[in-house]
């Protein structure tokens, strides 16, 4: 499978979030992704509900929301009032995650589990088979522009293990420090979705840089 590309939401200009957007539409981009923070379960406040919505409104990729919240179950419904593609809750942040795995799969879109660099994968071995994406933070969450944690790599392909074991078709998601250097490095070791930020929103060229990361 070819590798597909998240460009993530957070590290663009959102005094000119019409031009970013456009950029996204014409470029190979293949979804976008959208992290809700609350400043609760991570320490940063990022955006809400009418900025989804607006960007929803003229964004033509699918959309990709992660929530680091508390509580992400309350907000399944409304993110499918917006046609989202995917949503991405916290392992740490669900007590009962099977439950709300099957509410949001009941709404018709896809189910993503995201995992703290600290969890391990192994604690996703009887839910495997239930998730449609891992992602895996290779940064703390909360913030953008990080330093990649280099022990990211063995992760992957723990959890690229775990899912050819289980039978599971779940595809691996990593979000935090993916640039030219550690993204190839990332698919070798059985990354399907790579997210990116910075690398992608303050490229000089986004649109080229998108194709680079399309190209491994």
């Amino acid at each position: 499978m070819a590798t597909l590309v998240s460009p993530s939401l957070l590290a663009a200009d959102f005094t000119c979030l019409q031009r970013d957007i456009d950029m996204i539409n014409r470029s190979e981009a293949d979804w976008l992704h959208m992290d809700i923070m609350d400043g609760v379960f991570v320490p940063n406040i990022s955006f809400g509900f009418p900025v989804l919505e607006a960007v929803a409104g003229i964004c033509q990729k699918p959309l990709d929301v992660h929530f680091m919240t508390v509580h992400p179950e309350e907000y399944i419904a409304r993110t499918a009032r917006l046609g989202a593609m995917m949503m991405n809750i916290h392992y740490e942040a669900c007590t009962h995650l099977h439950r709300t795995i099957e509410e949001i799969h009941k709404t018709g879109m896809k189910a993503g589990v995201t995992l703290n660099p600290s969890t391990p994968v192994g604690m996703l071995e009887d839910i495997i088979c239930d998730v449609d994406m891992v992602l895996l933070m290779s940064v703390n969450p909360g913030f953008g522009g990080q330093k990649f944690i280099e022990h990211s790599l063995d992760k992957v392909r723990r959890l690229r293990e775990l899912i050819a074991s289980s039978g599971s078709h779940a595809l691996i998601e990593i979000d935090g420090g993916v640039q030219s250097e550690t993204a190839p490095r990332l698919v070798e070791a059985g990354v399907d979705v790579l997210v990116s930020g910075s690398y992608v929103f303050k490229a000089e060229d986004p649109v080229s840089t998108i194709h680079f990361l399309k190209s491994l």
